[in-house]
């Protein structure tokens, strides 16, 4: 295991431009790396069954996006995943191949391309949304409702809601209550 020394520079401060007359703030050490283990742990569990199928992150947020949002087309998934037209097609390329997606034509606009995951599809879904989901409940235990709140407070914040994001749209009008069951 690596040994990390105490970090020597801890007077770094934040200036952002927008916060014009305001005092730069200090720099957040402790939760940059807390955000960075938590994701490293977080996409590790389900990295682990991926790898069993031969499949990466960007397959899990492919399937996760396409479970979630049924009919999602290809154009609003490369807007959300922010991923290259040849990453994307590589990805879903195999996910159709393996049974796990399937795409359909639009039905007012027959070159859309609308996603759906299938039953095999929605079963790898549910397996790597549990695993984080076990991952969530431990977080969050000891911790009472409002605490709760204030952990989705804070990640919705996290979020640049200035993001022209068709999916995120649809989340942040949900208001974080589960679109799909």
């Amino acid at each position: 295991m690596a040994v990390l020394n105490s970090p020597t520079r801890s007077g770094i401060t934040s200036a952002d431009p927008q916060r014009a007359g305001e005092r730069p703030v200090e720099t957040r050490w402790d939760i940059i790396e807390l955000l960075f283990f938590a994701y490293r742990d977080f996409v590790g569990d389900p990295d682990h069954v991926l790898e069993e199928f031969g499949f990466g992150r960007a397959h899990h947020r492919v399937m996760h996006f396409v479970y979630r949002y049924p009919g999602l087309n290809v154009a609003d998934l490369l807007e959300v995943l922010r991923i290259t037209k040849q990453s994307l097609g590589r990805v879903l390329k195999q996910l159709l191949d393996e049974g796990y997606i399937v795409q359909k034509a639009g039905d007012a606009d027959r070159r859309q391309r609308l996603l759906f995951a299938t039953a095999k599809g929605e079963a790898l879904v549910g397996k790597l949304a549990g695993l984080q989901t076990d991952r969530i409940v431990r977080a969050l235990r000891g911790l009472d409702a409002s605490g709760a709140e204030a952990v989705r407070k804070f990640l919705l914040g996290m979020i640049d809601h200035d993001d022209p994001d068709k999916v995120l749209e649809a989340i942040l009008r949900a208001d974080g209550k589960m679109v799909k069951a």
